[in-house]
């Protein structure tokens, strides 16, 4: 078994299809489209391919230690040209092509009008002690 992360994109990634933003949807789309992500989860928690997933605010800060005391805060003037990550899911799979052939199935959740998204999700695998690191 394999660990990869799911990354869904508020800005950042390639635009979806059905690229209508989410704070422009109707309160019944967001509801669908919520439900659509907890059935996927439920689902792979039956198969035990589901380890763990979470929605996040667009709000967030950068942060970076710059010696002894309270580090400072970085995020800059231009927040609006940054990356940001909408949510996350962690997969347990068997293999890089079951990892892919779930992405595309969680891309295909409902947007505006009902209408699957087919947002580019990043898919990540986790680093694992195969991998080595030259100095």
């Amino acid at each position: 078994m394999a660990k990869y992360l799911l990354l869904k994109h508020y800005r950042g990634a390639p635009a979806a299809v059905n690229d209508v933003p989410m704070d422009q949807w109707t309160p019944e789309e967001i509801t669908a489209h919520v439900q659509y992500m907890n059935d996927f989860a439920r689902r792979l928690e039956e198969t035990g391919e589901f380890v763990d997933g979470q929605a996040l605010a667009p709000q967030g800060t950068f942060v970076r230690y710059d010696g002894e005391g309270r580090p400072p805060v970085t995020d800059g003037p231009f927040a609006e040209t940054k990356d940001l990550i909408a949510g996350w899911m962690v997969i347990d799979v068997d293999s890089y092509e079951r990892a892919v052939e779930l992405a595309g199935e969680l891309s295909a959740a409902p947007g505006a009008g009902g209408r699957p998204i087919h947002e580019w999700l990043e898919l990540r695998p986790f680093l694992t002690s195969s991998h080595t690191i030259a100095d």
